[in-house]
């Protein structure tokens, strides 16, 4: 009783206080550490000791799976090069580079401080994409920080064990190299083999709820048999989980894939709130470990700042030679500008596999309390030095986080191809028996959902509601008023329960695909110019100018002569004649396209400069 009940408070606190540090936009990571440092000393707060076995199997893999499932296969391929430098090259020279500072200040043997070189090595994704988001930082750095972290953690625990080994005389360099090559390959190999008998499965299975279940088994199912054969069991995780989130649209169903969403997103939130406050809970014990242990203080001082300082100084001395290098010969990674290079050399805060990884050093080993003293100090260090500064250092580089506006405009253009594609394959599936009311009512349905889209890019200067925003505002209403009526109903006791949880469950799945997106969030949003690129791929974006003077500003004349109020509006850029967007009741733009086939329009809106091509459906 006694340990679900702390297990209870534990989490209770960690959830607790994740929520508060979202809440001020205080790093999540740095406010659960440093509030389990106080507690630790809290007479009534036990000390604690995670069993190694517990966060490697128990905490590790859902970590990194979830991770997994949302990093695209895309996005990493187009990083590989940078991706293997950081989690092989950099985690190597990391380890080296701490090793020789523990070696020269403490009494410990080379190969020991190499284990604690490689403890150190291996930054943690969550707490520095923890400060990239609350700090809008540019998707190319978290991608590369995110996808880094998933496989620097195999480079650490194989270089880990490989130190133990090492310093009990039980390896050589050709078997640390042998065992290095199986952990990387049989651990892809186990990943790759795992995901696609689960991929088979799962297209036989229809129901969410089993498809989660083996959701939950997935990471599990990969690392147990990679680390069974000596394989690394984080790199067949990691492996697992990009294939099958790379597959998901087409292996699960759209409700099994939802429900995986949400579920593992509670996990994920849990477990890392969890972790970071077990780190702290510990330093009591730690320090007081550390401090009697033979050891002058002022040496243990000196070895703590001077390993933090190592762990910090390590990623940019690595990084900068190869930045400046690829610059130079203009080879691939060269468009990456210094700045990306400087932000990710300094987010390097360490967390859960440090943790994990120094509680894998046998009771035997050289200065073990010291060791976990220094190991503790680097993660506390890196979260307070780095993550409090790093949003003053992107701050300082003028570094623009996805701006709405221009996620809006690409949004907005990829639904638009979607829906494209819908209405033709169901003008080809139309048969003579389908009642024309039906096809009526889809093409309603998919043309509210698009103009949805491109209203939220626009700003009427009147204030009359877009006819989207006005939809969902009255179905919201009505829902209210409906689910009243079912609760009246239970309450009442006039239906059997089953049947009313039935009917409060379709009003549940309706509201919550309303989109009720609030367009005060775009207030901030910066003036858009063409998107990146796409000009290129149109010729009649190309050929059209980006301004052009309009005839009549600022109204639409069709809406003037036939008494109807227009949302936004539009300009044809070969002619300068200024009409209604698709969401007024007009159309009158696109129906000036089709009577005179001027093929290019822009927004005439304040603080819009997009062009939309009418023939080739795309965005400049």
């Amino acid at each position: 009783m006694d340990v679900a009940f702390g297990l209870v408070v534990l989490v209770a606190s960690a959830v607790s206080l994740a929520a508060l540090a979202r809440r001020f936009g205080i790093s999540e990571p740095l406010v659960l550490t440093l509030a389990g440092v106080a507690a630790s000393y809290l007479p009534f707060v036990p000390e604690v000791h995670p069993d190694p076995e517990i966060i490697l199997l128990g905490l590790l893999p859902p970590l990194l799976y979830t991770a997994a499932i949302r990093t695209s296969l895309v996005d990493f391929r187009a990083n590989a090069r940078t991706i293997a430098s950081l989690s092989v090259g950099l985690v190597l020279f990391s380890t080296f580079i701490v090793a020789a500072v523990v070696w020269w200040l403490l009494p410990v043997p080379f190969a020991v401080a190499v284990a604690l070189g490689a403890v150190v090595a291996p930054p943690d994704a969550v707490a520095a994409t923890a400060v990239a988001r609350r700090i809008g930082m540019p998707r190319r750095i978290v991608t590369v920080l995110e996808d880094e972290s998933m496989f620097n953690d195999a480079t650490a625990l194989v270089a880990v064990r490989t130190a133990i080994a090492a310093s009990a005389g039980t390896v050589t360099v050709w078997k640390a190299g042998g065992d290095f090559l199986l952990a990387a390959g049989g651990g892809a190999a186990v990943g790759i083999a795992v995901a696609y008998v689960l991929a088979m499965l799962r297209r036989r299975i229809t129901d969410p709820v089993l498809d989660t279940s083996l959701s939950f088994l997935a990471p599990f199912i990969a690392y147990l048999p990679a680390e069974g054969i000596h394989a690394s069991g984080v790199i067949a995780v990691v492996t697992c989980g990009m294939i099958l989130g790379h597959g998901a649209p087409v292996w699960q169903s759209a409700a099994s894939r939802i429900a995986e969403r949400t579920n593992w997103r509670t996990i994920q939130f849990i477990l890392e709130s969890s972790v970071f406050l077990i780190v702290g809970l510990q330093m009591r014990a730690i320090l007081e470990g550390a401090w009697s242990s033979g050891l002058d203080h002022g040496q243990l001082l000196i070895a703590a700042a001077a390993v933090l300082a190592a762990v910090m100084l390590a990623r940019p001395l690595w990084m900068y030679p190869w930045a400046l290098l690829f610059h130079r010969i203009k080879r691939a990674g060269s468009d990456v500008p210094l700045s990306h290079a400087t932000v990710v050399s300094w987010a390097g805060m360490r967390g859960v596999v440090t943790l994990a990884a120094v509680l894998l050093l046998p009771e035997e080993t050289p200065q073990l309390p010291v060791l976990k003293l220094l190991a503790v100090i680097v993660v506390a260090g890196t979260l307070l030095v780095q993550g409090t500064s790093l949003p003053l250092l992107v701050r300082w580089l003028h570094l623009r986080g996805p701006s709405r506006a221009e996620d809006a405009l690409q949004k907005a253009n990829l639904l638009q191809q979607a829906t494209a594609a819908g209405l033709a394959e169901l003008e080809r599936r139309i048969t003579p028996d389908t009642p024309p009311g039906v096809v009526e009512s889809l093409r309603d349905r998919v043309a509210w959902k698009t103009n949805a889209a491109w209203e939220r890019l626009g700003r009427a200067e009147s204030e009359q509601a877009t006819p989207t925003a006005e939809y969902r505002r009255l179905r919201l209403e009505m829902l209210r008023a409906e689910r009243e009526t079912v609760l009246r109903v239970r309450d009442s006791g006039a239906l059997d329960y089953v049947i009313l949880q039935h009917v409060l469950a379709r009003l549940d799945l309706e509201e919550s695909i309303i989109d009720r997106y609030d367009e005060t969030e775009e207030e901030n949003v910066v003036e858009l110019l063409a998107l990146p690129g796409a000009a290129d791929n149109c010729e009649h974006l190309r050929d059209a100018p980006l301004v052009l003077e309009p005839g009549v500003p600022d109204e639409c004349q069709e809406c003037l002569a036939e008494g109807l109020m227009w949302v936004h509006l539009r300009m044809c850029l070969a002619c300068g004649h200024i009409a209604c967007c698709d969401s007024s009741v007009g159309n009158h733009a696109s129906k000036h396209f089709a009577a005179t086939a001027h093929p290019v329009m822009r927004s005439v809106e304040p603080g819009e400069a997009w062009r939309w091509c009418y023939v080739d459906e795309l965005l400049g």
